[in-house]
């Protein structure tokens, strides 16, 4: 979040974080990490109870009774939450800078490459080059479609829509594609009306990064990660459709291994709530 919040704050938006962490374990954290915005104290889970995100998994008595399920809340300034991102599992995260490009239409050009296509431009990036397990990030494709040329969209009939498939891979898990609103085209010499994209189409899809165990099996000790898809569409003029292409696509990524440094003993809590 450190590493996104000079963008999120062009958005006018102000990023803080709240845990049942005692404040002298966040600041030694903070200090450690050199964060610079606000890290809010709940020793006691009370906000944390009152949002309704307790991880009652937990067992009472134990040191990490009290901690909340991964939630992302975002507010307006009459204080009113407009957006949720919950996660059941603890060790799956959603990532701000996949917020910032799904949500807030942040551009990235993370992991960019460009693919060869005819009569489109193709190019894949994500919202992130470096990523952790467990870890959600957004991926993007951006196809520039020259004028008066147009892609049909799903739910066309009797024609090619675009599609974006994901190979099959243990490193991660991939979420529906966000399909954009489409224009309906009327075809005046086959009266016939279809929906298309025309100019830019950007599309977006989350991944959900492996846990450790599935990325290690996969990649050894490696520390670059590759997903690969597809982009399948049907390019068609005013008066032509050509044949459907299928090009493909491609996302590397850099593994980090999550920070485990503990703080110092005298700082840790003794044990849970109760």
């Amino acid at each position: 979040m450190e590493s996104r919040r000079q963008d999120l704050e062009k958005q006018g938006l102000r990023v803080a974080s709240i845990s049942y962490d005692t404040p002298a374990i966040l600041k030694h954290f903070a200090e450690r990490k050199k964060i610079s915005y606000p890290l809010l104290s709940d020793p006691e889970s009370a906000t944390i109870r009152a949002f309704g995100v307790l991880n009652e998994s937990v067992p009472k008595g134990t040191p990490f009774h009290g901690i909340p399920h991964p939630v992302t809340f975002v507010v307006d300034p009459g204080g009113v939450i407009v957006r949720k991102y919950a996660e059941v599992d603890y060790r799956e995260r959603q990532s701000l800078s996949g917020v910032l490009v799904r949500d807030f239409g942040v551009t990235s050009d993370a992991a960019r490459s460009e693919a060869k296509a005819k009569h489109v431009q193709v190019a894949a990036s994500a919202s992130a080059a470096t990523v952790v397990s467990g870890e959600r990030i957004s991926l993007v494709l951006d196809i520039d479609i020259p004028k008066g040329f147009h892609l049909y969209a799903p739910g066309v009939e009797g024609y090619i829509p675009v599609v974006w498939n994901m190979a099959e891979t243990t490193m991660a898990k991939a979420k529906p594609v966000s399909y954009p609103r489409s224009r309906i085209l009327f075809i005046q010499a086959i009266d016939e009306k279809v929906p298309v994209y025309e100019g830019r189409l950007h599309l977006v899809r989350d991944v959900t990064i492996a846990d450790d165990k599935s990325l290690r099996a996969a990649l050894g000790e490696g520390t670059s990660l590759t997903l690969d898809g597809t982009f399948k569409y049907q390019a068609c003029s005013d008066t032509l459709c050509y044949p459907p292409e299928t090009v493909p696509v491609r996302w590397t990524l850099q593994l980090q291994p999550h920070d485990r440094e503990r703080v110092p003993a005298e700082l840790r809590k003794p044990s849970g709530l109760n």
